[in-house]
């Protein structure tokens, strides 16, 4: 279940900490995976929220999580992809500070974790459209995946 996604690129990124607190490194316009500039928003997420699915079809994601802590899932449902159907499950937080860059067509959401707020960054390569965006149910039987926590 939890492989790889043609087009998706997870970068670790820099935290610079000292006795006044942190700085996040996020993305920079020489960095490989940028694009172009659309927008920025922070998204709160609950402890044990649920924000999916969702796909783009033209806008490319670049998430990061600067408090808190996500499981993020991506699916792979592009017809013509070499990794089709493929889930991706990533874990964003202090403990893996990265930035995820999601191309059109991945569907993605993502569920909070712990027992915090998360704040979840993204750095997206087009204003929000509400005609550029698909919303799924996150619990449809297209998508081959239960948010339930698996114990064992």
């Amino acid at each position: 279940m939890n492989g790889n996604i043609d087009g998706v690129v997870v970068t670790p990124l820099k935290r610079i900490p000292d006795e006044r607190g942190a700085v996040y490194h996020m993305l920079r316009k020489d960095d490989s995976v940028f694009k172009q500039f659309g927008e920025v928003y922070f998204s709160i997420v609950h402890p044990g929220a649920i924000k999916a699915w969702h796909m783009h079809k033209l806008m490319t994601l670049n998430y990061a999580v600067v408090a808190g802590k996500i499981k993020m899932v991506l699916y792979d449902g592009r017809k013509d992809s070499k990794t089709k159907e493929n889930i991706m499950e990533i874990f964003l937080g202090k403990d893996n500070y990265c930035l995820v860059t999601v191309p059109p067509g991945i569907v993605n959401g993502f569920k909070g974790l712990g027992k915090e707020d998360s704040i979840v960054v993204n750095c997206a390569t087009h204003p929000h459209d509400p005609n550029e965006i698909k919303r799924i149910d996150p619990f449809t039987k297209d998508i081959p995946y239960n948010w339930d926590i698996r114990h064992g």
